[in-house]
């Protein structure tokens, strides 16, 4: 079992096999458990768990009396905001010798703080298509520790004038407000 990472209200559907002394898998049931509070089993046979308040939860499959190691479910908070970092700027001026930007920083937060584990979404919004660059290191970031994560546009192409890119968050489909728009502008 690999570590989970949810927010309130979400749902997480871990999967745990029952091995027998030789390591082979066995057909025997599991039946999971919630070992904290944070968490709740809402369905003992699949392992369905919801996450209920913001904190670590540790969940258990078992097998009559034998156990597994327990496995952790993240609940995260609500976020309140995402913002483009100082001393990021919104543009960016990429000279003709490079072909990639500087780092551009995201910031989740969450009470004014920033908040780790949040899944940002990167967006190019010009070139239409993306055509002649990517994102390094993808259309997805996570933020570190300190709430920050940042990410860079490449060209891969044709030298566009310009590049627009949208940094996203939502929660439960809704849009967490901020949305930080970034201008990378290509020097011919």
């Amino acid at each position: 079992m690999a570590d989970s990472v949810i927010e309130i209200g979400d749902t997480t559907h871990p999967r745990g096999v029952a091995i027998n002394g030789r390591g082979d898998s066995t057909a025997a049931t599991l039946v999971w458990a919630a070992l904290d509070t944070t968490i709740q089993v809402i369905d003992s046979l699949s392992g369905a768990t919801t996450g209920r308040t913001p904190g670590p939860g540790r969940l258990v499959a078992r097998v009559g009396a034998l156990r597994s190691n327990p496995f952790v479910v993240t609940v995260l908070d609500t976020l309140d905001s995402i913002a483009a970092v100082p001393p990021t700027v919104d543009t960016v001026t990429v000279s003709k010798p490079d072909s990639v930007s500087r780092l551009l920083t995201v910031e989740a937060f969450r009470g004014g703080i920033g908040s780790a584990l949040r899944r940002i979404a990167l967006s190019i919004v010009f070139p239409p298509g993306g055509t002649g660059i990517t994102l390094v290191p993808g259309d997805t970031i996570v933020t570190g520790p300190s709430g920050t994560a940042s990410f860079k546009v490449q060209l891969t192409g044709v030298r566009p004038d310009s590049a627009v890119i949208t940094a996203s968050a939502t929660y439960h489909g809704v849009a967490v407000p901020g949305s930080p728009h970034f201008v990378v502008v290509f020097l011919p």
